[in-house]
């Protein structure tokens, strides 16, 4: 047991010997012309590594930076990402090898006034970057990110479309489709019987005199029409100012016949339509016609695409009416 105690004791020894050796041999073989900068041609102080792969001492890279603006390495050209950070393996190994020389540089650096406003300069850009890298690890205490941007979206719109309902709604308050019938007055009547067609205008004299407000309207029958003083002779007619006076007994109010009447009783879906059938023509008339179909889509296909039988019908209209 002695015996082999002392064989450990001396292969201990022996190894120790020569790893002793070993260490200035290894030193010796390592020269300072392994760690030069490919810019100053001197021992990296700082050294900073690039994406490349290349490294340069900070200060040169700074200087670099400085004098091209361009985020690009001094030796291959390859553009660098984010901010370069100090090589912190390399920088020890260095500092540990060839500590004289590199306080030597130090020394020589901290008296460059040129070197030390490069590095500030720098350093300012680096600090810019950082609030632009994105940050998993916390949640942003000054909003919600996307939501907040959609937030922000959403409120934009809605100030838009108050100031647009806002900004319309005197004009639309004048307007005989929010005036309930029995509020109309003479002249109101006038309106609405003047925009039923040209050939209405030959009626609105006798209207006028017998003053035809909107309680009024809403007595006469058929059979008034073909006595003193309306005097319409004509049927067609007769009919036409009946059908009408109907439609409007059933709604209470008279129904859009233009566009900006139409805009005053449906804002929501006028605002749809103008800025849906500008983008997606095609898919708008789809969702009219699936979804809209007898109030939106009918009277716009009708009104776009007259049938031959309704110009058929305005030319005999026409024709009673020159008779007439």
């Amino acid at each position: 047991m002695k015996m082999e105690e002392d064989e450990t004791l001396q292969g201990e020894s022996e190894r120790a010997k020569v790893e002793t050796h070993a260490a200035p041999e290894i030193g010796r073989r390592i020269s300072v012309s392994e760690f030069l900068c490919h810019c100053c041609y001197d021992i990296l102080v700082n050294p900073t590594t690039l994406n490349c792969g290349h490294s340069f001492c900070r200060h040169c890279l700074a200087l670099w930076w400085v004098s091209s603006k361009k985020n690009e390495c001094p030796e291959c050209r390859e553009k660098w990402e984010g901010f370069p950070k100090v090589n912190i393996l390399l920088r020890d190994v260095i500092e540990k090898l060839f500590s004289d020389a590199i306080e030597q540089r130090k020394e020589d650096i901290q008296q460059n006034s040129d070197v030390a406003r490069s590095l500030a300069t720098f350093q300012r850009y680096g600090n810019d970057q950082i609030p632009t890298v994105p940050n998993t690890g916390r949640i942003n205490p000054r909003g919600g990110g996307f939501f907040s941007g959609v937030l922000t979206a959403l409120t934009c719109v809605a100030v838009v479309l108050l100031g647009y309902h806002w900004s319309s709604r005197e004009f639309e308050e004048d307007l005989l489709v929010h005036k309930p019938v029995a509020k109309w007055t003479a002249e109101e009547v006038i309106l609405w019987l003047e925009q039923l067609g040209p050939w209405a205008s030959h009626y609105k004299e006798s209207f006028l005199l017998e003053k035809v407000n909107g309680r009024l309207l809403l007595t006469l029958t058929e059979e008034d029409f073909t006595k003193e003083p309306y005097s319409i002779q004509n049927s067609n007619h007769r009919k036409a100012i009946m059908a009408e006076l109907e439609c409007v007994k059933t709604l209470g109010v008279k129904p859009p016949q233009n566009l900006w009447e139409y805009k005053a009783v449906n804002p929501g879906k006028s605002l749809f339509l103008l800025y849906a059938l500008k983008s997606s023509p095609r898919l708008s008339m789809l969702y009219l016609y699936l979804f809209d179909y007898a109030e939106a889509f009918l009277p716009f296909i009708h009104t776009i695409c007259p049938t031959q039988e309704d110009k058929y019908e305005d030319v005999v209209t026409k024709l009673l009416v020159s008779v007439h």
